[in-house]
């Protein structure tokens, strides 16, 4: 995610500079052709010009809206994955406790539960993120495994859905944990809820991964952007011409001004299609690895740990 308040012109020139120099090559092949070579069969009337330019800005006006939701939508799931962890760290702490008739259970026994059914959280959330970014195979030792029993950590990675099977490995723990006395039905129940939230929480994210913004928006938006850039240069050479008072070279006004409008549009239409797959992990993403290292720092603390890692910084400009 760009975390910096404005983009860097580099940034900008990155995003556009191939559109911007199609724009500026062929608004001056038409202006050069009009003018010293004197096609003037080039002109249209500007109005229809006009008329498709509103209907255009409105089209891809409501594709950037709609890819803007997706961005959004995936940020508020992984808010919830938050809050909804920090949920599970505190239920595991005060609802998994040693019953009054356990006395051969001890206190670092109890620890041991509470240290592991957190790290299978955090291990969760990192697994859920290597998931949608489809980098399972390449991270997953160094970022999920450390968290994970070995032998657990070796079976999931196997696993077409690997975080399905950590909150599979949940629930079996807490039925473990009652049978075992240390978790009653009521909080098992409570615990389990929790389980179902983090449950939908990824399945939102699923199903933004798995479903694509539909190709006929994006597909019709990107070429009704470059049909109206190319007959806009069209429409204005003579609106530009026919200024006679401001001399024989105000026409070539034309170019800047027409290049300008083209330019606007397409930023339009490329910022919406920035935007439709937010778990990329592109510059403009949702920063599912910044989130992930939050959570790990927050559950780490409740566990009185002191050697934290650090908390993730942006790289030029851009939080991952």
């Amino acid at each position: 995610m760009y975390v910096r308040k404005n983009l860097r012109w580099e940034v900008v020139w990155q995003l556009t500079r191939r559109s911007l120099l199609v724009f500026l090559i062929y608004n001056t092949l038409i202006c050069l052709l009009y003018g010293p070579l004197n096609v003037h069969v080039l002109d249209i009337p500007w109005q229809p010009v006009a008329l498709l330019g509103t209907a255009v800005a409105f089209y891809i006006g409501f594709k950037s809206n709609g890819s803007y939701d997706r961005f959004w939508e995936g940020r508020q799931l992984w808010g919830s994955i938050v809050n909804t962890s920090r949920v599970w760290a505190i239920r595991s702490f005060d609802f998994v406790q040693m019953p009054a008739d356990a006395a051969s259970l001890g206190p670092v026994e109890l620890a041991e539960t509470h240290r592991r059914l957190l790290y299978r959280q955090v291990a969760w959330c990192n697994a859920l993120r290597l998931h949608l970014r489809r980098q399972t195979a390449e991270l997953w030792d160094a970022e999920v495994a450390p968290f994970l029993p070995a032998d657990e950590a070796g079976t999931a990675k196997l696993l077409s859905n690997p975080p399905t099977h950590l909150l599979r490995r949940q629930s079996v723990e807490l039925r473990e944990l009652e049978q075992r006395g240390l978790l009653t039905e009521f909080r098992q129940v409570a615990m389990m809820q929790t389980i179902q939230d983090l449950l939908n929480a990824q399945g939102g994210c699923e199903r933004i991964k798995n479903t694509p913004f539909p190709r006929q928006f994006a597909y019709f938006s990107f070429v009704f952007v470059w049909v109206f850039a190319a007959i806009l240069p069209l429409g204005l050479v003579e609106e530009f011409d026919s200024r006679a008072a401001l001399g024989q070279y105000h026409v070539w006004l034309m170019v800047p001004f027409s290049v300008l409008v083209s330019w606007v549009f397409n930023v339009i239409e490329v910022v919406g299609h920035t935007s439709e797959n937010p778990f990329e992990n592109d510059i403009y993403d949702v920063p599912m690895t910044s989130i992930c290292r939050s959570i790990e720092i927050d559950i780490r603390e409740l566990l009185q740990e002191t050697e934290l890692p650090p908390k993730l910084e942006a790289v030029h400009d851009v939080l991952y």
